[in-house]
């Protein structure tokens, strides 16, 4: 299998399914909104939001979801009422591409995980 090593958050979404990429974008822009000073990179050969050099978050498309990594065990009390519509397992929030793109919550799941890195740099 000839696999697609991507350059760019922008090549990675040119090259989905026309259905995960409007979505995938929605994602890119709330992430940007929530972490405005972190840096967009390709990481494990997917979208990643770094901050400080240390990766915040990633997402990816798959075939009838999207995924948001990592969830730690941290955001799921937290978060716990807004994650409880969505699947989850091991560090993956996976979200339906069937249904709108939950924009505040993955706002508030980027600033979690900013917070994490913060704490966890003291």
């Amino acid at each position: 299998m000839n696999k697609v090593k991507f350059q760019s958050v922008d090549d990675y979404i040119a090259l989905q399914p026309a259905a995960s990429q409007a979505a995938l974008e929605q994602v890119r822009r709330a992430i940007g909104r929530a972490l405005p000073k972190a840096d967009e990179t390709i990481s494990y050969n997917i979208p990643a939001f770094k901050l400080n050099g240390k990766v915040a978050i990633y997402f990816a498309a798959w075939k009838e979801h999207y995924s948001v990594y990592p969830a730690g065990a941290r955001m799921d009390p937290a978060l716990s009422k807004e994650l409880a519509a969505y699947e989850m397992s091991k560090g993956t929030i996976r979200f339906p591409l069937a249904k709108p793109v939950p924009v505040r919550l993955i706002e508030r799941i980027a600033k979690f995980r900013a917070k994490e890195i913060a704490i966890k740099a003291k």
